[in-house]
């Protein structure tokens, strides 16, 4: 098992991608911290978890909140007495075009795909410093990276995951802690399952594998760079998008 015995924090980790990362890493044998803001699906997901026999907890966290975000990874060390791995993973749409987004949607994007991020790895980087040794991974997009119309908001977030990662992949990697970013692009997920089906198939033939991502392709990513396997990676934006960026 490639995380045996590790301690992974995975916000967002009810459901879609942070779910079936929070499946993948417990399969392979890591002590798995579900966080997520929607505590009743969040709980459902746990269920399952301990029903396979997992190591794993729930905490309803607001990435927002600073004090809620130091509250978690401060019962995670007492439990645990330390953290192994942290996936930013959380994240929100409020699309609309820029004449039209409102602030309301500008701070809300921000604050929990950009700040979020901030406040989850600033929590768990002393802890990691001291250890000596971690592995902290974000969520960006291949948006964050090209851009897309009628998202600046999360655009503008994803970019800046991306600058974070490899700031603290120069300061955190002396002390031990890789840092790295995953850019996945059209994934059906519950934001997809909204968007109407010639939509879909407009994703798909833009993708040179012609098919949309699954939650399974990105936690996958996430395990590998989660892993020993990946120990001279750092400081990367992986995409997982099916050659979408070619």
């Amino acid at each position: 098992m490639r995380l045996k015995d590790k301690v992974a924090i995975i916000t967002g980790g009810a459901k879609g991608i942070g779910k079936e990362t929070a499946f993948l890493f417990s399969k392979e044998g890591a002590k798995v911290i579900i966080c997520d803001f929607d505590e009743n699906i969040g709980k459902k997901t746990l269920e399952v978890l301990k029903a396979q026999n997992s190591e794993a907890s729930f905490f309803k966290v607001d990435v927002t909140d600073r004090s809620n975000v130091q509250n978690m990874v401060n019962e995670t060390k007492a439990k645990y007495g330390k953290i192994d791995i942290l996936v930013n993973n959380a994240g929100i749409t409020a699309d609309a075009f820029l004449t039209n987004m409102t602030e309301e949607q500008w701070d809300k994007v921000i604050n929990v795909n950009l700040k979020g991020v901030f406040n989850c790895t600033q929590a768990v980087a002393p802890i990691m410093i001291e250890q000596g040794y971690g592995v902290i991974l974000s969520a960006s997009s291949v948006v964050g990276i090209y851009g897309n119309i009628g998202q600046t908001n999360y655009a503008a977030a994803k970019a800046g995951v991306i600058g974070m990662t490899k700031s603290w992949a120069r300061e955190l990697g002396k002390r031990g802690v890789r840092v790295n970013a995953v850019a996945p692009g059209f994934i059906i997920t519950d934001m997809t399952a909204k968007v109407p089906e010639k939509v879909l198939d407009l994703m798909k033939s833009k993708t040179p594998l012609g098919r949309l991502g699954s939650p399974e392709d990105v936690a996958r990513a996430y395990l590998f760079l989660a892993s020993d396997e990946a120990s001279y990676i750092n400081g990367q934006v992986l995409g997982v998008d099916g050659g979408l960026i070619i």
